[in-house]
Protein backbone atom coordinates (compact mmCIF):
# COMPACT_ATOMS: atom_id res chain seq x y z
CA UNK A 1 0.00 0.00 0.00
CA UNK A 2 1.29 3.42 -0.69
CA UNK A 3 0.93 6.63 0.65
CA UNK A 4 -2.88 8.18 -0.32
CA UNK A 5 -1.85 9.95 -3.69
CA UNK A 6 -5.69 10.62 -5.49
CA UNK A 7 -9.13 11.68 -4.09
CA UNK A 8 -10.21 7.99 -3.71
CA UNK A 9 -7.64 7.56 -1.37
CA UNK A 10 -8.07 10.35 0.62
CA UNK A 11 -9.74 8.28 3.97
CA UNK A 12 -6.03 6.73 4.12
CA UNK A 13 -4.36 8.22 6.67
CA UNK A 14 -1.33 7.85 9.54
CA UNK A 15 -2.56 6.48 12.38
CA UNK A 16 -0.59 9.33 13.86
CA UNK A 17 -2.77 11.56 12.04
CA UNK A 18 -5.90 10.38 14.08
CA UNK A 19 -8.26 12.23 16.72
CA UNK A 20 -10.08 10.54 19.55
CA UNK A 21 -13.27 8.67 18.05
CA UNK A 22 -11.66 7.97 14.56
CA UNK A 23 -11.99 4.52 13.52
CA UNK A 24 -11.53 2.28 10.56
CA UNK A 25 -9.19 -0.82 9.04
CA UNK A 26 -5.91 -1.01 8.83
CA UNK A 27 -4.81 -1.44 5.34
CA UNK A 28 -0.45 -1.47 6.04
CA UNK A 29 1.86 -1.26 8.63
CA UNK A 30 5.53 -0.10 7.38
CA UNK A 31 7.81 0.82 9.88
CA UNK A 32 9.95 3.38 7.91
CA UNK A 33 9.48 6.78 9.92
CA UNK A 34 12.27 8.14 11.71
CA UNK A 35 14.12 4.85 12.80
CA UNK A 36 17.06 6.19 14.31
CA UNK A 37 14.96 8.51 16.73
CA UNK A 38 13.00 5.24 17.94
CA UNK A 39 16.17 3.56 19.30
CA UNK A 40 15.02 0.59 17.14
CA UNK A 41 16.02 -0.85 13.60
CA UNK A 42 13.44 -0.78 10.65
CA UNK A 43 12.76 -4.43 11.32
CA UNK A 44 12.25 -4.33 14.75
CA UNK A 45 9.61 -2.05 14.80
CA UNK A 46 7.57 -3.62 12.65
CA UNK A 47 7.77 -6.93 14.20
CA UNK A 48 6.97 -5.57 17.60
CA UNK A 49 4.01 -3.61 15.86
CA UNK A 50 2.96 -6.55 14.87
CA UNK A 51 3.01 -8.55 17.27
CA UNK A 52 0.92 -6.46 19.09
CA UNK A 53 -1.71 -6.59 16.52
CA UNK A 54 -1.07 -3.83 14.26
CA UNK A 55 -2.03 -6.27 10.94
CA UNK A 56 -3.61 -5.53 8.29
CA UNK A 57 -7.35 -5.70 8.27
CA UNK A 58 -7.81 -5.40 11.51
CA UNK A 59 -10.47 -2.92 12.98
CA UNK A 60 -8.88 0.22 14.94
CA UNK A 61 -10.03 2.93 17.13
CA UNK A 62 -8.59 6.10 18.57
CA UNK A 63 -9.57 6.01 22.41
CA UNK A 64 -8.00 8.85 23.88
CA UNK A 65 -4.90 10.61 23.37
CA UNK A 66 -2.66 12.65 26.01
CA UNK A 67 -3.07 16.12 27.25
CA UNK A 68 0.45 17.12 26.61
CA UNK A 69 1.58 17.26 23.00
CA UNK A 70 -1.72 14.76 22.35
CA UNK A 71 0.65 11.96 22.94
CA UNK A 72 0.34 8.88 23.50
CA UNK A 73 -2.41 7.87 22.34
CA UNK A 74 -4.62 4.70 23.62
CA UNK A 75 -6.55 2.60 20.53
CA UNK A 76 -8.31 -0.39 20.15
CA UNK A 77 -7.25 -2.84 17.78
CA UNK A 78 -9.71 -5.55 17.50
CA UNK A 79 -10.34 -6.86 21.06
CA UNK A 80 -7.19 -5.19 22.61
CA UNK A 81 -6.65 -1.62 23.99
CA UNK A 82 -2.60 -0.55 23.51
CA UNK A 83 -1.47 2.78 23.98
CA UNK A 84 1.77 3.94 21.60
CA UNK A 85 3.49 6.79 20.85
CA UNK A 86 2.33 8.76 17.60
CA UNK A 87 6.12 8.57 16.65
CA UNK A 88 5.34 4.82 16.08
CA UNK A 89 1.61 5.15 15.17
CA UNK A 90 3.00 6.66 11.75
CA UNK A 91 4.07 3.30 10.65
CA UNK A 92 0.33 2.34 10.76
CA UNK A 93 -1.63 3.20 7.28
CA UNK A 94 -5.50 3.11 8.38
CA UNK A 95 -8.56 3.75 5.97
CA UNK A 96 -11.01 5.61 8.12
CA UNK A 97 -14.55 6.08 8.16
CA UNK A 98 -16.34 8.64 6.38
CA UNK A 99 -17.10 10.10 10.01
CA UNK A 100 -13.65 10.50 10.63
CA UNK A 101 -13.29 13.14 8.43
CA UNK A 102 -15.35 15.43 10.60
CA UNK A 103 -12.51 17.69 12.20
Amino acid sequence: MLAPTSAVDTAVRRLSQARPGDAGVIVDVRAESRPAEQGLSVEELQRRLLEFGFVEGAEIEVLHEGAIGRDPIAVRVDDMRVALRRGDAEDIWVRFADHADRR
